[in-house]
């Protein structure tokens, strides 16, 4: 592990960790939360790192990706964002509703913004 390049990704309850763990570790350099609920106050992403998201429009965690976009946006914090539509947690092969182009897709994202944000 290289201490000096840290990022964080978390699935659903660990995409809401990840989410709150951007905000309050200084190392942390870029984080994807998949379907991640928000914390609160929302507010605090203002001290954020750089953060690339994944949502799909059937999940019900698609609001609070779009309050974390709007508020990552306000704040001026790096972001790229993805509302996948008409999937169902596309990303995790053991759900029924697993999407491989939208997953590798997801994928190809995150590490492209990793690179950017880490090296």
């Amino acid at each position: 592990m290289d201490g000096e390049r840290l990022g964080a990704t978390g699935f659903c309850m660990g995409g809401g960790s990840a989410i709150a763990w951007a905000c309050t570790e200084e190392r942390l350099q870029v984080v994807t939360p998949f379907y991640g609920m928000n914390l609160r106050p929302l507010d605090a992403v203002s001290r954020a790192c750089p953060v690339v998201s994944s949502y799909t429009e059937k999940d019900f965690p698609v609001r609070a990706g779009r309050k974390l976009d709007k508020e990552l946006e306000r704040h001026g914090i790096p972001r790229d964002k993805d509302l996948t539509q008409g999937q169902t947690r596309v990303l995790q092969r053991r759900v029924s509703k697993y999407a491989p182009d939208a997953s590798g897709d997801s994928w190809r994202r995150i590490l492209a913004f990793f690179k950017e944000h880490i090296g």
